[in-house]
């Protein structure tokens, strides 16, 4: 029951620091946004601060903790998103093949390829080889 009790307590303060994170964007681009500052120099902001900081992370970690509907809507909204890269991958590609870039094209699939095989190989090792405590 210790651990329940600390495991808890670890999780109430990683989402309670994500929670004020939060809190403080949301106030700022709101208060930006009151008093009349450009809205694509807010969006640019708001895409510098999610590349930079984990602070969406924390938004996918507080809903995904809520019990059967947190997993399931973070799969709603993450699936979608993974097609439309995809979908985007594809007419870059197409336009990319039309301008004459078939082998940059090709060379950069092959660089992909071979991360994503990269990537498989280590799940497979990491799932062989346990780690010990």
């Amino acid at each position: 029951m210790l651990s329940s009790n600390v495991n808890s307590r670890l999780i109430f303060d990683v989402l309670k620091k994500k929670t004020l994170s939060w809190l403080l964007v949301v106030f700022l681009f709101s208060f930006a946004y009151y008093y009349g500052v450009d809205k694509k120099v807010i969006i640019f902001f708001a895409f510098v601060l999610s590349i930079f900081t984990e602070i969406f992370v924390g938004v996918g970690l507080i809903i995904g903790s809520v019990p059967f509907f947190g997993p399931f809507l973070i799969k709603i909204v993450t699936i979608p998103i993974f097609w439309i890269l995809n979908a985007l991958g594809y007419i870059i590609s197409a336009v990319a093949i039309k301008k004459g870039y078939a082998t940059e094209l090709a060379k950069s699939r092959m660089i992909t390829l071979a991360m994503l095989i990269g990537i498989i190989i280590g799940y497979i090792t990491g799932n062989i080889v346990p780690l010990q405590k």
